[in-house]
């Protein structure tokens, strides 16, 4: 029975291999489409693990800093900073931007850190691949190496201009854009400060709102101008708690008396895998049944042409004896070698053309083992085509032809 298949395959190896290539390349889009998937999860999570923080506060009402915009005041953290079970609490700034080299710019997460260091402040790069971390409050920036900029660069970010003093990596956000740092002051006005015209246009029509002749109207324009030059807000209070409390209760606690919103860990990572990635998943999913569908069609097209081609060669096997079984398993062997022709093939353009792609693959064993599986059960299933012709082959066609 197996010299029977692999005579055949040896008698068409040609085709035979170059279907199984053409098939292991679809494959190897298949794999590569699950790893995408499995990236985006893992640059939640990433995400998470790279902020430091136990709890998020956040404006009310809104899903976080990484999936809604939010806006509180920077100075809660104090307030936070002093209930119990809290043992750190720092501001933090996240805008996604364009940032600027010279000619050329970077689709980055723009990170705003509070003052302090790695380990205990959260929000920082827990560690660098080259040069150091942030020590001046203004003016200089921490990258992640997916940026592409190296130390030393001057990068442009809104209005002003910043030096690369370290260098990061796996520092990304939700969506995979790499991180860049800066000093929280300096988040706050590339966020939130207008530009000159906007603000003098703001004053402008403040002043006319105002009624200048009132007493103290001036002092009401002097205060309204000194809040558009003052940024008094950031994103969200990353919080890390003392040994031996609850995650839960201290939110709870928070919410309870700061009147703010509050997500855990897991409930951050609900939301980022949940609901942002929700759709791209989805996506992802109908392109593998997609793409499932074709690689099945293809096995039944070639082993149906391969079946037809020695209709008469079944023929004589039937007329000298041979049962239906042994004929089924031939064909069905071919199937399977070309699945597994495919997925060879498939499993090594993945492997090699996933670090190409501008968004992070990940490709994990347990998917491998899965799409082997699969494969197989596709070519299983496309081969009982040929195996129904090849039954209702008549014996008499090898005297008649």
């Amino acid at each position: 029975m197996i010299s029977l298949a692999g005579r055949d395959i040896l008698h068409v190896w040609g085709k035979f291999v170059f279907t199984g290539v053409g098939l292991g390349l679809l494959i190897g889009v298949t794999l590569v489409m699950a790893g995408l998937y499995r990236g985006m999860v893992d640059d939640g999570k990433v995400l998470l693990d790279n902020s430091g923080a136990d709890l998020w506060v956040v404006q009310r009402d809104t899903l976080g800093p990484y999936a809604e915009s939010s806006s509180i005041h920077d100075d809660l953290y104090r307030t936070i900073l002093a209930m119990p079970g809290v043992s750190q609490a720092a501001n933090a700034t996240y805008l996604t931007m364009q940032v600027r080299k010279g000619a050329s710019d970077v689709r980055a997460m723009v990170v705003g850190i509070a003052p302090g260091s790695p380990g205990v402040t959260p929000g920082w790069p827990a560690y660098l691949v080259a040069g150091r971390q942030i020590t001046r409050g203004h003016y200089e920036a921490v990258a992640d190496v997916a940026t592409g900029f190296q130390l030393g660069d001057r990068l442009t970010i809104r209005r002003n201009q910043y030096t690369v003093v370290g260098l990061t990596r796996r520092m990304v956000s939700s969506s995979g854009d790499p991180m860049v740092f800066i000093a929280l002051k300096d988040a706050q006005q590339a966020q939130f400060l207008k530009d000159n015209d906007a603000i003098w246009q703001e004053r402008r029509r403040t002043a006319a709102d105002l009624e200048l002749n009132r007493p103290g109207a001036s002092d009401m324009l002097v205060t309204v101008n000194a809040l558009q030059v003052a940024n008094p807000y950031v994103n969200a209070v990353l919080v890390t708690l003392k040994p031996g409390h609850s995650a839960d209760a201290v939110a709870e606690s928070i919410r309870r008396w700061k009147r703010l919103t509050v997500y855990t860990r897991d409930q951050m990572e609900q939301i980022l895998v949940g609901k942002l990635i929700a759709t791209s998943a989805k996506q992802i999913g109908m392109f593998l049944v997609i793409l499932a569908i074709v690689s099945a069609a293809i096995v039944a097209f070639i082993i149906y042409s391969l079946t037809m081609d020695k209709i008469r060669e079944i023929a004589v096997l039937k007329l000298i004896g041979t049962r239906n079984r042994t004929i089924a398993a031939m064909i069905l062997q071919q199937a399977i070698a070309l699945g597994v022709i495919g997925f060879a093939v498939g499993k090594i353009s993945a492997t090699f053309s996933a670090p190409v792609f501008p968004k992070y693959v990940l490709l994990i064993p347990r998917d491998s083992i899965a799409g082997f599986l699969a494969v197989l059960a596709i070519c299983v299933l496309a081969s009982l085509v040929a195996i129904r012709i090849a039954l209702k082959v008549d014996p008499a066609q090898a005297i008649g032809g």
